[in-house]
């Protein structure tokens, strides 16, 4: 286990002594929210293990090992497991002609795509939020003028504030379990180093020493565990890191058990017969696989998620992991199967598959015995949930109501496996600073919002929720400026400053323009005047011609005409050079007037003030950008910072462990149900 022996005020004390104290103590007496869930959870799941499951330890899962501490604290003997989630493949993101590993921000232009679970990396008040195009629109930007007259600016507006992820950069899809730590780990520890570093620029007062011990000691953690790891895979790395990390954050004392998914779930005729894999056999069996197939499409339908038609004819929701193949949809037909890695394998047997036994044997024979049965998203769920009770954070697994709907309609046909509920958890970690002694620097996009540079712990508790709903209004509020002016007015209003003199500006070029204007409508008006005398002119010079010619048909044309017709044609051809001639003075007229009218749009000085106006404008909009940024980052991305915190932040900030009590002292706990059953019954 690893001790700390610095805590703040115990005159040297062993921390871990103190913590599982307060444990014994405020467990007992103060914490009605979690001897109520851990009453529910013995009725309804007596003894069943706890699950924490996740792609990586350095975010938010070492957080339950609060809710581990709780529970034998309140004299729940249960078993707690934690994982590692190492079947899901590794992220990766093209670009052109790398390899190897990246550390990436997430951005909505260059990174738009990007993303990364089993190596994601936040500072304190950091997340993945991206400031997105739409978001930025929403408000009110003029995204298409920041892309013209600044191409770059928008990589850094839109990136995610404090939050990069590790990725691979190559084509090939591999699962965690495959990556292996030597090329990885080098780009895993850089990445964290920045994370503690940024932390820790934003950690001041008295105890900021005893933070800097503390990153030394979690930098110490993870090259330990990459010393000690049972081989060259992320996969045991972050296994081995588990134990610890959860013991730093609790202060000791949390004993679990850790696992994989890879170990969970490896199919085998020796595991076949483990209740996780009952679920399989409901796709084998005659009886029951239309069923189970339309329970599963129609849990999934209307998503992103795939029905099992997209994958290929006779698709199981489950995959199969090969070692050194790859994972990929596993497909039965009558008398052979493939399993859809990046190169397809097939296999074949000699009768139907109808019993998960059966695809066990087969499976074994002819990949061994290290194959890994695991369930698309859905599927997991309720391949895990009837062995274990799952520890979800508020909002996270989005798709688990999917999950329930599969369920719910397996079991309302007979086939409820026995679920277990979810234990959600939700954390408060702003407010419980309340009880923190830190204080606490504010990055950039964060100190116009809070309006200041530095903050007390217990100060950023009593003001965050108002600063976030606070820029939820100016998101809204920016979205209904539209006209530079408007803005201006805007950001005088609520920045004073430059902004007064540059409205005032503003205000005085749009006096300039309403002038301008008014003498290129004085101009428009007479070049309206001259067309008007031009069209009469052209009326009239038509109405001679026809005249002249109806003449000539009339009395010259195969006639013998007189003296006296021959005076009328000629006059008719002065009548139409007269009217030529005014024609060709009225076009010049108007050709002065054009000229007139462009040497006042044009002019230099005029252009000047043009060029004065778009900058001033430009200039409000660059501002309304950054509004619209600060407004993101310190609203949603400072409450989805919240929801799921990075669970090491905790020892950083309070070394003593405050934070992390108070947190636990302040965390919603509920369960929710895989299945409902009184409702089944009923039905």
């Amino acid at each position: 286990m690893f001790l700390e022996k610095f805590c703040v005020g115990t005159d040297g004390a062993d921390v871990v002594e103190v913590a599982l104290q307060w444990w014994e103590t405020r467990m007992n007496s103060d914490c009605p929210v979690f001897r109520s869930v851990v009453s529910e959870l013995d009725e309804l799941a007596p003894g069943v293990p706890l699950l924490a499951l996740g792609q990586t330890v350095f975010w938010d899962e070492p957080m339950k090992a609060g809710v581990f501490r709780a529970f034998s604290c309140l004299g729940n003997d249960r078993k707690f497991v934690a994982g590692v989630h190492d079947t899901d493949y590794f992220a990766k993101f093209q670009m052109k002609g790398a390899g190897g590993f990246a550390a990436l921000p997430h951005n909505d232009t260059t990174t738009k795509d990007l993303w990364s679970a089993a190596g994601e990396f936040s500072h304190i008040f950091g997340s993945e939020t991206v400031v997105s195009k739409e978001k930025l629109t929403g408000a009110g930007a003029k995204v298409g003028l920041i892309e013209h007259v600044r191409p770059q600016m928008l990589d850094s507006v839109t990136e995610a504030y404090g939050w990069k992820g590790v990725v691979s950069l190559s084509a090939e899809s591999k699962i965690t379990a495959e990556k292996g730590l030597s090329r990885l780990f080098p780009h895993i520890y850089d990445t964290f180093s920045w994370a503690l570093d940024e932390s820790l620029s934003l950690i001041s007062g008295d105890h900021h020493r005893e933070s800097m011990v503390m990153r030394d000691r979690l930098l110490a953690m993870v090259c330990e565990a990459r010393d000690q790891a049972c081989d060259d895979s992320l996969a045991c790395f972050y296994e081995g890191l588990l134990p610890k990390f959860y013991d730093v954050v609790a202060g000791g004392g949390v004993e679990l058990e850790t696992t994989r998914t890879s170990r969970l779930l490896k199919f085998t005729r020796e595991t076949a017969g483990l209740q996780r894999f009952e679920i399989v056999d409901l796709f084998l069996n005659p009886v029951t696989r239309e069923f189970a197939r339309e329970a599963y499409d129609d849990s999934v339908r209307g998503s992103e998620i795939y029905t099992l038609d997209r994958f290929g004819s006779c698709a199981l929701p489950f995959d199969l992991v090969i070692p050194g193949v790859g994972r990929g949809t596993l497909r039965l037909g009558n008398r052979g199967g493939v399993v859809m890695t990046d190169i397809p394998v097939g296999f074949s047997f000699k009768k139907p598959i109808e019993t998960v036994e059966q695809l066990a044997d087969v499976i074994e024979a002819k990949f061994g015995s290290d194959c890994v049965l695991v369930g698309k998203a859905v599927s997991l769920i309720l391949m895990l949930g009837t062995e274990f009770v799952f520890v979800f954070h508020e909002g996270a697994s989005g798709y688990v109501w999917r999950s329930e709907k599969m369920a719910r309609l397996l079991a309302e046909a007979g086939h409820d496996l026995g679920w277990h509920p979810i234990l959600r958890v939700k954390l408060n970690p702003w407010d419980a600073m309340d009880d923190c002694c830190a204080w606490l620097q504010l990055p950039e996009d964060m100190r116009r919002p809070f309006g200041t540079n530095e903050v007390s712990a217990p100060t950023f508790a009593l003001r965050w929720r108002e600063v976030v709903d606070g820029q939820k209004q100016v998101l809204r509020d920016l979205g209904d400026v539209r006209r530079p002016l408007a803005l201006l007015g805007y950001l005088q209003s609520k920045l004073g400053g430059q902004w007064e003199r540059l409205a005032g500006e503003y205000q005085a070029i749009a006096g300039d323009f309403s002038r301008l204007g008014n003498q290129i409508g004085e101009v428009k008006y007479r070049k309206r005047g001259v067309l008007n005398q031009l069209k009469l002119a052209k009326a009239e010079r038509n109405e001679l011609e026809h005249a002249k010619g109806r003449h000539w048909r009339e009395f010259l044309f195969e006639k013998d005409a007189g003296e006296d017709e021959r005076k009328t044609r000629e006059e008719f051809g002065t009548k139409i050079a007269v009217v030529d001639e005014r024609i060709w003075i009225l076009k010049s007229e108007f050709r002065k007037l054009e000229e007139e009218q462009r040497n006042l749009v044009d002019s230099p000085a005029v252009r000047r003030i043009r060029e004065k106006r778009f900058n001033i404008a430009l200039e409000a909009e660059l501002m309304r950008v950054k509004l619209i940024r600060e407004a993101v980052v310190s609203g949603e991305g400072l409450a989805k910072a919240g929801y799921r915190p990075s669970a090491w932040w905790f020892p950083l900030v309070c070394p003593d462990g405050t934070w992390f009590r108070s947190t636990m002292m302040k965390t919603e706990c509920r369960l929710e149900p895989l299945v409902v059953r009184s409702e089944v019954g009923a039905s």
